[in-house]
């Protein structure tokens, strides 16, 4: 169940690690993906709105608490590559508390400033009651999903990617059965869809944080001992704060997208939603990907197997581009069916413009599944404000050329859709300028 990635075949210690990461990550997109169908199908075009408006929003807000997860956990790869026990245990519990605080603040936050937020948004007047009602029940699980997500990285930190995708699998089917039962056996509408969610998210979290209690005595704490122990809280907040920055950037340019597309009307924001959930779900096994290799770059960093380190970069960008090729083709040429599942065949807008939007994105995945790489690899060589600067790059152009081209009365919504990969290449060619300085071994140091 537990994987030293510092040992082995490069290609099989990745591949065998990656693949319980990428199947917990499809089936949490799976669960997202059925409650867009139920919705879509059964409750309406406006709910269907709403969800899609929604789902970017509770993404950047929970951003902020996955890279804060993300950053603690390439720091605890770190130092399990290297056999430092001490720190590891030391690090885990810092972090552990000063992220939890976190994301209990921003729930309650996020209550108090739920209508404003949604100006912001510019949601259209008729549907932000309907959004109101359904963001007020799933801000309930924000503090869950930090739950899931810390004790997941921590587990994947010492090796362990199996245990959070049972925990996950078995969240999604509860998420499926409940949206069923509470939206088609309980008439329940979009709220039933909302609390299906959220009861997932408990059950993952919690779930997860007790099996780890149980089965890692090495992470268990007390408060006492927190208090008497030096915190390496400069170290968790560097590689912490930095990759949550990342992460929040990334999703703060996407709501700045939704904002723009809401205000081309709820055809728009129907497709949107449709053709996102499709995308996230095609290429994230890229992402996912990228994640396990950050793993594989910390510990052998960790470790200082260079040799392995480079061998294992080569080997992943192979394979990332390989499947990128691959799930290209296939959304290119099935966007029209992929649009059906969540959309009846009368609203023949929307259809078109959710495969106009999945035949851009569709054609250039590859540029995705390079940046996903740099990200990963940028974090694992304790690099993370290199990644921060990858983010900053392919966002900054792709909103501004968003915003710029979507005003073209010629151009419109069209520019939202090419302004996202060209911002994608832009990054990688920044991106792979810094890793080949990087790998040169004349812009590389050791910081931790």
């Amino acid at each position: 169940m537990k994987r030293d990635l510092t040992k082995g075949n490069v290609t099989a210690s990745l591949l065998l690690f990656a693949c319980p990461m990428i199947l917990g990550n499809l089936l949490q997109q799976l669960y997202n993906i059925v409650d867009t169908w139920v919705v879509g199908r059964f409750v309406g075009a406006d709910a269907l709105a709403a969800v899609g408006s929604a789902y970017s929003l509770m993404t950047f807000l929970t951003s902020v608490l996955i890279g804060l997860c993300m950053g603690s956990g390439a720091l605890l790869s770190y130092y399990s590559g290297r056999g430092d026990g001490r720190k590891l245990r030391s690090c885990m519990m810092s972090s552990f508390v000063l992220v939890g605080l976190i994301s209990l603040g921003l729930n309650l936050l996020v209550f108090v400033m739920k209508d404003p937020i949604l100006y912001l948004l510019r949601i259209p007047e008729e549907l932000f009651d309907l959004m109101g009602r359904y963001v007020s029940i799933v801000f309930v699980g924000i503090f869950f999903v930090f739950l899931y997500n810390f004790f997941a990285f921590v587990l994947r930190a010492v090796g362990n990617s199996v245990v959070p995708l049972v925990f996950l699998g078995l969240a999604s089917v509860m998420n499926v059965v409940l949206d069923v039962h509470f939206v088609l056996g309980l008439d329940a509408g979009l709220e039933g869809a909302a609390w299906a969610t959220v009861a997932a998210q408990v059950f993952s979290g919690v779930g997860l944080g007790i099996y780890t209690w149980v089965k890692e005595p090495r992470f268990r704490f007390s408060l006492r001992e927190f208090l008497a122990e030096e915190k390496p809280l400069r170290e968790i907040l560097r590689f912490s704060v930095v990759t949550s920055a990342q992460q929040s950037v990334m999703n703060f340019g996407i709501l700045m997208i939704q904002g723009l597309v809401n205000s081309f009307g709820k055809s728009v924001m129907a497709a949107f939603a449709a053709a996102v959930k499709i995308d996230t779900f095609a290429y994230m096994p890229a992402q996912e990907f990228g994640n396990a290799f950050s793993i594989f770059v910390s510990q052998n960093y960790g470790a200082g197997e260079k040799g392995r380190l480079k061998k294992g970069t080569e080997r992943a960008f192979g394979v990332s581009a390989g499947f990128c090729v691959v799930i290209s083709a296939l959304v290119f040429g099935l966007a029209k069916y992929l649009m059906l599942i969540f959309v009846k065949k009368s609203e023949i807008q929307i259809i078109e413009i959710g495969m106009e939007y999945l035949r851009i994105e569709g054609a250039f995945y590859m540029g995705i599944g390079i940046l996903f790489l740099l990200y990963g690899y940028f974090r694992g060589v304790n690099r993370p404000g290199v990644s921060l600067l990858l983010t900053v790059v392919s966002l900054g152009t792709r909103v501004l050329l968003a915003y710029v081209l979507a005003g073209i009365p010629k151009i419109g919504v069209h520019g939202i859709w090419w302004a996202i990969p060209i911002g994608w290449g832009l990054a990688d060619a920044v991106g792979i300028l810094l890793m080949r300085k990087a790998v040169t071994g004349t812009d590389l140091q050791t910081s931790a």
